[in-house]
């Protein structure tokens, strides 16, 4: 059993504690440096970064949202253009979109996967035209790649740029190319505190396989300078800073080991729930899971939250209320179509508690209280 007392469903200070004393270091070097922003911790995480995924050019910037605002941006995405995406996503997918000025299109989602269901992708396209689509932004959520080659080979049929959101994928990967690396015109990755790599507060990249479009994202992230205090274009202020780029280096370094101490409690958490009437994460075949969030689906979701709360265990939901749904976009976007899977879906998952630092103790009470539920059920 845990020593602790409530076991969260997650735990980004866990992870902090684990590299404390390479991560104190490394923010004592960059104060003693007296340079804080865009200086020589942002080139190297940025060299090291695009390296790790197997892409040209990585750009820090801001935060996740900021990524995928500025990778709309530099695929000239603007105002009267229309982009797709799904509605189960975090709400920032399409708060993106609509910062860069263009309008959103949800599309279905896949029941195993909970990734952009091509076929819907396909019908979505047909159905609102072409040349109203200007781009793709495919969700790789809770840390499983969606279907790649299809979606990519959609895109290309009808002239589509396509973005990944890899927010919630940092080390995912499909048919041994990492998320960020599969196909896309740009990537975006939030570095927010809870994710797979994370900082100790806000800041994002945008992943580039070209070298005009990286070129392009540089210039959009600060004010369009190329020369200081000129601006080339109208660009905007997303720098990710020295010390969260510092603490960034240190964490990529361990960005695998901990990936891998995911799977292997997904793995015990598989072995201890095959038994309850839960549904259980499913892989797409050739695709590399990292858990970012163990999702499960149940009819009796909001029961079964309640009572491992009781019993000191946080689990949470992600997401609740589909983007279609809530009080900001509802009757406001347009949908491909009904989104009926999506609805269902957003009434059964659970997030069950899941980081690097859970013993096998911890995922042993988990699902010794799940099976708890389901007997007295």
């Amino acid at each position: 059993m845990s020593k602790l007392a409530t076991l969260p469903a997650a735990h980004p200070q866990a992870s902090y504690l684990s590299h404390q004393a390479e991560i104190d270091h490394a923010i004592q070097q960059v104060l003693q440096s007296g340079w804080y922003v865009l200086g020589q911790e942002v080139i190297a995480f940025e060299q090291e970064f695009a390296r790790y995924i197997g892409v040209r050019d990585a750009i820090g910037v801001g935060s996740g949202t900021d990524a995928l605002v500025l990778a709309l941006r530099a695929c000239g995405v603007g105002p009267g253009d229309a982009v797709l995406t799904v509605s189960h996503t975090a709400v920032a997918t399409v708060a993106a979109i609509e910062l860069a000025g263009a309008r959103p299109i949800l599309a279905e989602i896949e029941p195993e996967t909970f990734t952009l269901d091509p076929d819907s992708l396909e019908e979505a396209i047909k159905m609102q035209g072409q040349d109203q689509i200007k781009a793709i932004i495919v969700v790789h959520l809770y840390g499983h790649p969606a279907d790649m080659p299809a979606i990519n080979d959609i895109a290309r049929r009808y002239g589509i740029k396509v973005i990944e959101d890899c927010a919630q994928a940092h080390g995912a990967a499909l048919q041994n190319l990492k998320a960020g690396a599969l196909g896309s015109r740009l990537a975006a990755f939030s570095f927010y505190p809870t994710k797979n790599l994370g900082a100790l507060g806000d800041g994002g990249a945008v992943a580039a396989d070209d070298p005009e479009l990286a070129a392009q994202v540089r210039l959009l992230r600060q004010y369009g300078w190329r020369q200081r205090y000129v601006s080339e274009l109208p660009g905007m202020n997303s720098r990710l800073d020295e010390l969260q780029a510092a603490i960034l280096r240190v964490k990529l370094r361990y960005l695998d080991q901990e990936n891998c101490r995911r799977q292997e409690i997904a793995g015990y958490y598989n072995t201890l729930l095959a038994e309850t009437p839960l549904l259980l994460p499913q892989v797409r075949p050739g695709a590399t899971h990292v858990y970012h969030q163990y999702v499960v689906r149940s009819r009796k979701r909001d029961q079964l939250q309640s009572f491992l709360a009781a019993h000191g265990l946080g689990a949470m939901i992600h997401y609740p209320v589909p983007v279609h749904l809530q009080p900001a976009y509802r009757g406001r976007v347009t949908l491909a179509n009904r989104l009926a899977g999506t609805e269902a879906i957003c009434r059964e998952i659970l997030s069950l508690p899941m980081y690097p630092q859970m013993t096998d103790g911890d995922v042993e009470r988990v699902g010794g209280v799940i099976a708890d539920f389901y007997r007295k059920k």
